[in-house]
């Protein structure tokens, strides 16, 4: 009898299958001697859409909401329909005993294991691999270590809760807004809070009214020091500044305080992935949703970093053991840093981080035994397992020291100050790159003691303006939602993407801008949707489905509740709406104005009227041509001669060449490869490629 092992994705199946011994391969599964693995292609079930209920709810109506299905029904995704009829067949075979899920170890892995189950119908025993790394070692332990399926029914409860909520309230808000004001307008159970952030803050930066301060400067002895009135350093009153001036200048400081701290700072502790895309957006400038994709890359293609999706910092004391290994494996690829881990034998100083009670389902974000080979990685890949690699390290190496010296000085009835720090040991700011900046040892202020003297000169005066708070980056943003518990570290980075697709916020200079569409909405929307602290207490309550200490059919029953509400009073509201995005031309097919909208190759006209689906491009399509002046991609352009390029920076034209391509072996073979992946594995096209490869040969 053989088991039947269910992988989220094609990849990590054939990472399953050869580390199992199964080498039979087929269209939907590979086969061995005691395992079969098939894969789902993400989700290949989902919840049934109003319309599959009834057809009446294809066309969009407000007296047809809210739409409160009595039981929340599943259907099969039509475009993976292949994929999961493959399973379907498989799991009729006689020869199974069991089953494995051995999709993503975590909610959303549950949910796409378990619906699955739940459409094949499945009535044998199931089993769980629970792993945090996708190395070999890994696998193996898992698969000797397997737990009871049912140990994880609490997470599927709480995945199903969330699924369905998210459809309630985000579908019929989205409905009742679309149609009450007759444009695309989308809300629901987290983005919209988050939107509601983004706008708080906007308000904030339009009410500021910059106030005009002065800051006094002055050279006592050698010193630069700065003036200052119990800690504050500004003066609200030019006459006052320049009283100050005359006051102090060419007058005698005398020291009146010079206090001497030792200080330190701890290693920090490694990364959980909201801070990862954090960290990453404040130092490279990724989205959230970019640092997420490069790091499933590194786990899941490369093997070289453990499980991406968790919300803890911390290890478990079992892994004390393992930390040796992981040294020894990045040894060559960081010989400078790894001499002192391996020379203490892969002893970890920062002690705090192996702490059972602070680990949820997976512990934080750290590098795995794989030998890495740095040359295999892209330059994003590169730089996302370096930070990730030297936090990490950072654990290994002791505390980081310095000193500061305080001194303040009395200049007639003014007190003025300066500030000293000096390293007395870099710790681990040797290994995470940070630091040396700090290392001011000018040492001017060793041997100052109180009741020494100094001239005063050079006094500067300079006038500044109150500056309002910044709009949010992706890395504030994200901190935002982990604060108020908007998201799941798993779900945050959809959550922005979302907000910038609907074109409700904007990104600029990696700062997040809200539209006009994004400020008319928020204040369409219900007031009791926008609150951080609701969508908090769901997220809380969510989590405590997870942890069995919550009812799910509770939190459903609020859910359904909260959506009647919330549709009533949009319909009954009052309140008024223009798109922002009309423009005067008409639309060819029902004549209705166009809208203009933001493309992926540039703007786009859309039909305003919902019903009528005629669109245009506005702007020329990009191409993949790269300007040889500014480097920016070309426009495709069809003229009498044929298609050229121009590029719209600098008006640069280049005629498009009529060249025959011929394909070689090596780019038949890319081919090949292209059309066999994750997407397409064992697809016909594929098949196709490898005969004709085959009858050339």
């Amino acid at each position: 009898m053989k088991s039947l092992v269910l992988a989220e994705k094609p990849s990590v199946a054939r990472d399953l299958a050869r580390v199992l011994g199964c080498t039979n391969k087929q269209k939907h599964y590979i086969e061995g001697p005691k395992y079969i693995i098939t894969w789902a292609l993400g989700h290949l079930i989902e919840l049934k859409m109003p319309e599959d209920y009834n057809h009446k709810y294809k066309t969009w109506n407000m007296d047809d909401l809210p739409i409160i299905p009595k039981k929340m029904e599943l259907k099969i995704i039509r475009q993976t329909s292949a994929q999961f009829k493959g399973i379907e067949n498989l799991a009729k075979r006689n020869d199974l005993k069991e089953l494995i899920i051995a999709t993503d170890a975590g909610r959303e892995g549950e949910l796409v294991a378990r619906w699955i189950l739940e459409k094949i119908r499945w009535r044998k025993p199931v089993k769980r691999l629970w792993i945090s790394s996708q190395t070999d070692r890994a696998i193996k332990e898992g698969f000797q270590h397997l737990k009871p399926a049912k140990q994880y029914d609490a997470l599927y409860e709480s995945a199903v809760c969330r699924a369905e909520a998210d459809w309630l309230i985000g579908l019929n808000v989205t409905r009742a807004l679309t149609t009450k004001y007759d444009d695309p307008l989308s809300a629901g159970r987290v983005q919209t809070p988050t939107l509601s952030m983004i706008l708080e803050r906007e308000k904030e930066i339009q009410a500021f009214i910059p106030k005009e301060y002065w800051t006094l400067e002055a050279k006592i002895g050698l010193m630069t020091a700065s003036w200052n009135n119990k800690n504050e350093k500004r003066i609200f009153n030019e006459k006052k500044a320049i009283n100050i001036l005359k006051k102090v200048e060419n007058q005698t400081a005398t020291v009146i305080l010079v206090d001497k701290k030792e200080k330190s700072e701890q290693q920090p502790l490694p990364y959980d992935l909201t801070e990862l895309q954090r960290d990453a957006n404040r130092r490279f400038g990724f989205s959230a949703k970019k640092t997420s994709n490069v790091l499933q890359a590194l786990y899941e293609q490369h093997k070289l970093v453990t499980y991406p999706r968790t919300d803890s910092r911390y290890l478990t004391t079992d892994m004390e053991g393992t930390m040796y290994d992981r040294i020894k494996a990045i040894q060559n690829s960081y010989r400078e840093e790894t001499k002192i881990p391996v020379q203490n034998n892969g002893k970890v100083m920062a002690r705090k981080v192996f702490n059972n009670e602070k680990v949820t389902d997976h512990h934080a974000i750290i590098p795995t035994d794989e030998r890495p080979i740095l040359g295999n990685l892209s330059v994003d890949e590169r730089k996302l397992y370096d930070i990730i690699v030297r936090r990490f390290l950072a654990l290994f190496y002791p505390v980081y020291r310095y000193e500061t010296i305080h001194v303040s000085f009395q200049v007639e009835e003014e007190r003025f100050s300066t500030v000293e720090s000096s390293i007395m040991d870099l710790g681990f700011k040797s290994v995470t790159g940070k630091g040396e900046e700090e290392n001011l040892q000018v040492h001017r202020l060793n041997d100052i003691q109180t009741g020494q003297t100094f001239s005063v000169h050079n006094v500067k005066i300079d006038r500044k303006l109150t500056e309002p708070p910044q709009r949010y980056t992706e890395a504030d943003l994200l901190a935002k939602m982990e604060k108020y518990g908007l998201g799941t570290p798993a779900t945050r980075a959809d959550i922005i993407e979302r907000l910038l697709t609907s074109e409700t916020i904007d990104r600029q200079n990696n700062r997040l801008h809200p539209t006009p569409k994004g400020k008319q909405l928020i204040e369409l929307v219900n007031v009791e949707l926008k609150s951080p602290e609701l969508t908090a207490k769901w997220e809380a309550d969510l989590e405590a489905i997870a942890r069995g200490k919550g009812k799910g059919e509770i939190f459903l029953q609020h859910i359904r509740k909260q959506t009647s509400q919330l549709v009533s009073e949009i319909k009954q509201s009052d309140k008024k709406y223009k798109a922002h995005n009309l423009t005067g031309s008409k639309c060819p097919e029902c004549g209705s104005l166009m809208k203009e909208t933001k493309g992926r190759d540039g703007r786009i006209l859309v039909c305003s009227n919902r019903e009528c689906n005629f669109r245009k491009r506005k702007d020329p399509k990009l191409s993949n041509r790269r300007c040889p002046q500014c480097h920016k991609k070309m426009e495709i352009h069809s003229g009498k001669a044929g298609t050229y390029f121009q590029c719209r920076n600098c008006n640069l034209v280049e005629k498009a060449e009529q060249k025959k391509k011929t394909v070689n072996k090596r780019e038949e073979r890319q081919l090949l490869k292209k059309y066999s992946n994750d997407e397409m594995f064992g697809n016909s096209l594929a098949d196709a490629l490898k005969a004709a490869m085959e009858d050339k040969d």
